[in-house]
């Protein structure tokens, strides 16, 4: 039995380098949550309906270390947490636009729904 190889995409291609970024199932929602303004962990946690806080760490920190949001930490007890937008995740606006208006387009609310459910 022959073995297949499997195709990986180069690191040259520019699509591939964003979707390394922005992948995941929470980050895309919450940049649109942080366009709308600085946020403190809890307002995203409270904001994101399904998220574990584990997960949302994760994904927290997976955008900070790309770049896309910044984070600061307040020196109080107990400790502040605020999240925001980077002038590179202010560059990605304008993606998130144009993702969100092909989506008002293309998809109604229900049958997005069915598809991020998986029940279609």
């Amino acid at each position: 039995m022959k073995s297949e190889k499997k195709i990986i995409p180069s690191v040259t291609c520019p699509i591939f380098r964003a979707q390394k970024i922005i992948s995941g199932k929470w980050k895309i929602y919450l940049l649109y949550l942080l366009s709308q303004g600085t946020k403190r962990f809890s307002d995203l946690y409270r904001e994101t309906p399904g998220i574990t806080q584990a997960m949302l760490s994760k994904q927290l920190r997976e955008l900070e270390a790309a770049g896309i949001i910044s984070r600061y930490v307040y020196p109080e007890i107990p400790p502040k947490v605020e999240y925001s937008l980077t002038e590179l995740g202010q560059n990605f606006m304008p993606v998130l636009d144009e993702l969100a208006k092909w989506s008002c387009t293309h998809l109604h609310p229900e049958e997005g729904e069915e598809k991020i459910s998986g029940s279609a």
